[in-house]
């Protein structure tokens, strides 16, 4: 092993998480290095939410236009998938990195391709594709920022029949003629959405009792409902027992618990994430090697005042804004016990990462679409507060009447009665995720119901659900 390189902070994992601490980090005047073994900008921006949402805005869009007066007639036709997946390999780069790689030189960080695992305390080992090893340490901080990959269950000849994973489903290049999805969250919900569209046959099997399960029901009932509608089969309370596959080409079945088999073209496996972190040397710092890493409200490890994590494998928020927020938190918390000053981590402090569990927003982009922040009723009632749920039906609202004819959606916020705030706001129908920003605002500011009252929406838009959500609360 080669002498070790010093830098102010080293950063395991390339992803929009670890990107966000390398530019608080350089912009603090730290020296930086960066690890990556894969593509600089990670899962998301190659695997997850960019090429995702490049597959299904045709669909959505094609969608809204079919409900318009004067335009319906004309968009009666199937998507162009050849189209499709071109606008799709032009948002990923066409899976090359070359643009994040030069953003990294432009801020004056260095990047280290190859696989890193840490080394000990302030410490990390690299190994490069071709062979070379460097060990590079840390004056002040190490941060694992290695991310989630997909989790799929033991289930007996899955292995052998070559499943879909997220990755797979959002960089395929061929519509296959029918594709089961086994599992009912976002990445079942969405690519159903986008594969039914682009033409296959989509059967989606969910082993709980709706889709959505971290969303208000109504959200997962009005996903199903419109994926039934679009052709799809949504099938809820089924258990995959096996799955088979012959060949290389061949179709693949499922059988189901009771016997029952159905056969598909590809079999989508979308039912959670693990932490990337099995194979990172956690063990040499006296971490579980592929577990998930505890950490303080500032993204410190537990008991390491060295060392932090950021992004997905802390496990406070599986989702790319808030591990970019993360890393916003995480290098100005770095910056400052660089710097010896003192912390800012009150409940609303610049080095604390509270949204994470007070404000976390979340948009689906199936159709129609759903969006939430903050704690859904249940959710509210299970934390002892005293809550009141305020439902309203989109479709009545005139802004919603006017972008589309037969508009279907729900809102819901849920009000803290003892101290007059939103908890939590959630809205499906078409263009909802445009509106969650208001009530992220709404919940993480804690605005109270009586000053809501005067932040007018502009008339006619969607986001008039507001006016009527807040007089249906005051009765």
């Amino acid at each position: 092993m080669s002498e070790a390189v010093e830098y102010d902070v080293v950063v395991l994992g390339a992803g929009p998480a670890g990107e966000n601490i390398v530019d608080r980090t350089r912009a603090a005047g730290l020296t930086t290095a960066l690890v990556e073994a894969e593509l600089v900008g990670g899962e998301c921006s190659y695997w997850a939410c960019v090429p995702s949402k490049a597959l299904l805005r045709p669909a959505l869009a094609r969608a809204d236009a079919r409900r318009v007066p004067g335009l319906a007639g004309s968009v009666g036709g199937s998507l162009d998938a050849s189209a499709v997946f071109a606008h799709r390999d032009y948002w990923t780069g066409s899976w090359k990195d070359d643009g994040q790689v030069d953003w990294v030189d432009s801020i004056g960080a260095h990047l280290y391709r190859g696989h890193g695992r840490l080394y000990g305390v302030r410490k990390v080992a690299v190994t490069s594709p071709e062979g070379e090893h460097h060990v590079l340490a840390a004056r002040h901080a190490v941060v694992v920022a290695t991310g989630t990959r997909a989790m799929v269950p033991d289930v007996p000849g899955l292995a052998g029949a070559r499943p879909w994973t997220s990755r797979e489903a959002t960089s395929a290049r061929q519509v296959p003629g029918r594709l089961l999805i086994v599992g009912g969250s976002v990445v079942a919900a969405e690519m159903a959405t986008a594969w039914q569209a682009l033409g296959s046959q989509v059967t989606l099997l969910v082993r709980g009792s709706g889709l959505l399960p971290r969303m208000e029901p109504f959200a997962g009932e009005l996903v199903a409902e419109a994926l039934r509608e679009a052709g799809a089969v949504v099938r809820t309370d089924v258990s995959v027992e096996a799955v088979v596959r012959d060949g290389s080409t061949g179709p693949v079945q499922v059988v189901l618990e009771g016997g029952e088999i159905l056969e598909g073209d590809e079999l989508l496996m979308a039912t959670g994430r693990s932490p990337h972190t099995e194979d990172i040397g956690l063990e040499t710092v006296g971490l579980t090697p592929g577990g998930w890493i505890p950490v303080d409200e500032s993204c410190r490890v537990e008991g390491h005042d060295w060392l932090y994590a950021v992004g997905d494998v802390n496990h406070r928020a599986l989702l790319t804004h808030q591990g970019k927020y993360q890393g916003r938190i995480a290098g100005a918390a770095i910056a400052a016990r660089a710097a010896g000053a003192e912390l800012d981590t009150g409940r609303w402090g610049a080095h604390a990462a509270t949204a994470d569990t007070q404000a976390l927003p979340q948009a689906v982009f199936t159709d129609p679409e759903a969006a939430a922040v903050g704690l859904t009723l249940a959710e509210a009632e299970r934390a002892g507060h005293r809550v009141r749920a305020v439902d309203y039906d989109l479709g009545k609202v005139s802004g919603a009447g006017l972008y589309a004819d037969g508009y279907r959606g729900r809102a819901r916020m849920v009000v803290d009665l003892d101290r007059e705030v939103l908890l939590g706001v959630t809205f499906v129908g078409p263009g909802a995720a445009e509106l969650v920003h208001a009530a992220t605002v709404a919940v993480a500011g804690e605005v109270p119901i009586d000053r809501l009252w005067h932040a007018v929406p502009s008339f006619p838009t969607i986001s008039e659900i507001w006016l009527r959500l807040l007089e249906t609360y005051r009765g």
